[in-house]
């Protein structure tokens, strides 16, 4: 049990740390200073135009889920930051399966026109 000790102590530091962070703005905070500007909308600068709940084209919607979909790539990519005499033939290949699935992925998207903006 005391090899565990170490991270129980560190449980229970990083709670106490969280649980006095977000009360500590409690403690200085105060609803007798809101004033109705305050409160009010802010949209750089201007007065807001337009109700915030208006249906956005459907065009928008795609750039975000093949975000989603090509984003971890990018961390996936990592192990090929070491030298390459590190990496022995199950790394390099194994990669290489990684980046044609990553492809098939991108060349079937860019078929269906998603990439495409009209």
């Amino acid at each position: 049990m005391s090899e565990f000790a170490p991270i129980c102590i560190y449980l229970v530091i990083s709670l106490l740390v969280s649980l006095i962070l977000l009360g500590v703005p409690f403690l200085f905070a105060s609803n007798s200073s809101t004033y109705p500007e305050k409160l009010s909308a802010y949209e750089c600068g201007s007065d807001p135009s337009g109700d915030a709940r208006s249906r956005f084209d459907i065009r928008f919607y795609p750039v975000p889920i093949l975000f989603i979909i090509f984003d971890p790539e990018v961390t996936f990519s990592f192990p090929w930051a070491v030298p390459p005499n590190k990496i022995d033939l199950f790394g390099f290949w194994s990669m290489m399966a990684f980046l044609l699935i990553l492809t098939i992925g991108f060349l079937y998207e860019w078929k269906r026109g998603a990439l495409d903006w009209e």
